[in-house]
């Protein structure tokens, strides 16, 4: 795995894909915070993501509180960004997206 800096090409074009996602330095990361109806949704939505990233392996750090999930992307392994948080993030927004059409 490598640590992706915020000057490289490939980062660039990873970020402008997740629009929705903020970068953060010290250490880099990106997150996000996603708002639902009520508490139950938040909890299902996390439990779908948690099976995702066990699939992948790449665990978020994140963060409930009733209805809103915020979740901090980091590789800790290199001690910044990889290839796996811009993975992860966009596999997220997919997850998102389903519960928003439900």
């Amino acid at each position: 795995m490598v640590k992706l800096n915020s000057t490289e090409a490939i980062f660039n074009k990873h970020l402008s894909a997740l629009p929705t996602w903020s970068f953060a330095e010290e250490p880099d990361h990106i997150t996000r915070i996603f708002v639902f109806k009520d508490f139950a949704e938040a909890f299902g939505f996390m439990t779908c993501v948690a099976l995702v990233a066990e699939q992948l392996n790449h665990h978020p750090e994140w963060m409930n509180v009733y209805n809103k999930v915020t979740i901090k992307l980091s590789t800790h392994d290199v001690g910044g960004l990889s290839e796996k948080d811009f993975e992860l993030a966009a596999r997220i927004n997919l997850i998102y997206l389903k519960f928003e059409h439900e």
